[in-house]
């Protein structure tokens, strides 16, 4: 049996969500606009430990969502887990955020899934997904314009979910673009990536891990 803590702050979604073994028992979350990591993390992971009555001991792992997102929520959430880890001697596993945020959606066949999180403008992260979830084009930071996913959109239906939905929205009008709203990354869908890392043993070195930016500084 293993207990794995589970936590997300790559966008303004404060979330925290302990797992065992391949279930999550328990979730808190912030879905707000404001960045209160900072404020609310550790009050979150207290909270959700008592709740839960597990404690930090009983911990196998600290799971953490490596990015790309907020410059700011990275550092908060990898500074958090690394501190966990470090204290424990246990586990870091690194989930990568877009993955975990195509989880929210369940496609049909022969579909895409397309997650993108805001970067400023008209800029966001993204990366493609297959119906399977499995990873088929690269994460990229790009500049949206009409034509921005058309080899997809051109094959079949594409879902695109994360904050960065509502500006492609606003300049995409391919019958086959699927636009879910109001969604951001969270802990919920960590489990079944960070239990799988567990399993496979595929940690992270905790004195030089760092946050996937992709891209230089910019003020989360």
């Amino acid at each position: 049996m293993a207990y794995i803590l589970c936590l997300e702050t790559s966008t303004t979604n404060c979330s925290v969500a302990l797992v065992k073994d391949n279930d999550v028992i328990k979730l808190i979350e912030d879905y707000d606009n404001k960045y209160s990591h900072a404020e609310r993390l550790h009050v979150f992971i207290e909270r959700l430990l008592k709740d839960s009555q597990v404690s930090l001991n009983d911990l196998s792992a600290v799971a953490v969502s490596m990015g790309p997102g907020s410059y700011t929520g990275l550092r908060i959430g990898v500074s958090a887990a690394k501190g966990l880890c470090y204290a424990l001697n246990i586990p870091l596993l690194a989930i990568p955020t877009l993955q975990a945020l195509a989880l929210q959606v369940d496609p049909e066949p022969g579909s895409f899934v397309v997650s993108m999180i805001d970067a400023r403008r008209m800029e966001v992260y993204a990366a493609v997904f297959s119906e399977s979830h499995e990873q088929i084009r690269e994460t990229r930071a790009e500049i949206l314009s009409t034509e921005s996913f058309s080899e997809f959109l051109e094959k079949g239906k594409v879902y695109f979910v994360g904050n960065g939905v509502e500006k492609f929205s606003s300049i995409c009008k391919n019958d086959n673009a699927i636009f879910i709203q109001n969604k951001l990354p969270s802990a919920n869908e960590m489990a079944t990536l960070g239990y799988h890392k567990f399993l496979n043993e595929n940690f992270e070195d905790v004195s030089y891990f760092e946050p996937y930016y992709l891209k230089d500084f910019v003020t989360g």
